[in-house]
């Protein structure tokens, strides 16, 4: 009766509730561009420095007809270098792109691992892919359901899988798997018509995005990736929904099918794990079991859901799994670190015909080993998962954040000012991060 009603409730929340001038792109849109007004002076500042509050070039006065036409955005230019504050001449969106006034920025691993050379990607460019803001331009010939739906004051989310919405993969609702997004944004750093919207001010010189490079005063996003925030949810808190959140539901809704009593297990306990475990307890299930190798986090990872807690340093994870599940093994276990050993850890954990979901990204190249007959045997099924459906599954994670069936005080464990995002993914490289960390940019 408990799952029951509990189905009720989730059932119920649910239901209720073109680029600037360079020597290579043509100038469009309607917001003016006077070089006249401005100094072109470009300067950089390491991202654990302080801003000399002099001189600080922000744009948060910025409005259409009469305002700055640059922006500050933080950059990676190689790995084991400094990221740097950068000047950038105003993004401008395209056809059926939408400029934001980025607000807040999660903290993610998928970016630390672009910035440690982990992941190949296109540099420089601006990471940060989770993203809540206000509406700014819509690009010319945007189609006028677009500019209904997104009008210009509109608080927004973004999610870091940016559906080009006609593909073949988007065509038939999946979203996650969007051609134009992996062939273009995750493999040249640009958007869809294959330029990027990044400029350096200084010189014209083009920087890739990672989705929508979200560590800037200003972002440009295909609309298909972009949700209406309510005025009842916080910026900053709400940016989580867009990735760690996101990426959460895409893994128990769609590839692990969670249902009312069964058991999970979720190895690695960051950002996205313990939003794994909440959005496991609001689909009922019954034993949620937390697996991480720092006390702190276990202990936090009861706030978010878990039933069970085991400290992987300190006992064998998947002895101490199917001890809690009568030797069977739980129907979903979740790997949501991205090592070799956790993937391993994972397919041991599930009972027979059960599933491991595997969501941690790692070393490129990195290949993880199957006891095949293990798996044939045992009908295991061994599933990938990358995020959720932007159009179908983001305005769902908003009615139950705005349900309050998901938390997202308890998700987000530090917010950190602009400045400091580079610390930031330094201390996440450390594992000093308990939960998720966000960029409070405006």
């Amino acid at each position: 009766m408990a799952f029951y009603r509990s189905s009720l409730l989730i059932r119920k929340a649910l239901i209720s509730n073109c680029s600037r001038r360079t020597a290579v792109f043509s100038s469009c849109g309607s917001l003016p561009y006077n070089s006249s007004n401005h100094d072109f002076r470009t300067r950089s500042y390491s991202s654990s420095e302080s801003e000399d509050k002099g001189t600080t070039i922000s744009a948060a006065g910025y409005h259409l007809s009469n305002g700055s036409s640059y922006m500050r955005g933080l950059v990676f230019w190689e790995p084991n270098k400094p990221l740097t504050f950068e000047d950038f001449n105003m993004p401008r969106p395209k056809a059926n792109e939408v400029l934001i006034k980025t607000k807040a920025c999660g903290v993610c691993h998928s970016d630390l691992h672009v910035i440690k050379g982990e992941l190949p990607f296109a540099s420089p460019c601006v990471v940060g892919h989770e993203i809540t803001g206000e509406v700014i331009e819509h690009g010319p010939l945007t189609d006028s359901k677009i500019i209904e739906r997104f009008p210009v004051g509109s608080h927004v989310i973004g999610a870091f899988i940016m559906p080009c919405g006609s593909c073949f993969f988007c065509s038939k609702g999946q979203d996650d798997l969007c051609e134009s997004f992996f062939a273009y944004n995750r493999a040249k750093g640009t958007l869809y018509d294959g330029e990027t919207r990044l400029f350096l001010r200084k010189n014209d010189k083009p920087v890739y995005m990672y989705s929508m490079g979200g560590l800037a005063e200003f972002c440009v996003v295909p609309a298909h990736g972009l949700a209406v925030l309510p005025d009842s949810l916080p910026y900053t808190e709400s940016a989580i929904l867009g990735c760690a959140v996101f990426t959460a539901y895409g893994a128990m809704a769609h590839a692990a099918e969670v249902r009312p009593g069964d058991a999970i297990a979720v190895i690695g306990i960051g950002g996205v794990g313990s939003s794994c475990l909440q959005i496991a307890r609001a689909f009922g299930a019954s034993e949620i079991i937390a697996v991480d190798v720092q006390d702190e986090k276990l202990q936090k990872a009861k706030l978010s859901g878990a039933t069970h807690a085991i400290n992987a340093l300190k006992e064998d994870a998947v002895t101490k799994i199917k001890e809690i599940t009568g030797g069977r093994g739980v129907d979903v276990a979740v790997e949501a670190l991205g090592r070799v050993q956790t993937f391993s850890q994972c397919v041991q954990s599930v009972r027979d015909g059960g599933k491991a979901v595997m969501i941690g990204l790692t070393l490129s190249g990195a290949k993880g080993e199957i006891d095949i007959n293990h798996l044939v045997r045992r009908q295991i099924k061994v599933i990938g998962s990358y995020g959720g459906r932007a159009r179908q599954d983001l305005p769902k994670l908003i009615k139950l954040a705005e349900s309050g069936i998901f938390n997202l005080q308890v998700a987000v464990s530090e917010k950190r000012k602009f400045e400091d995002a580079g610390q930031a993914y330094k201390d996440l490289d450390r594992g000093s991060i308990l939960g998720r960390a966000v960029i409070e940019i405006m």
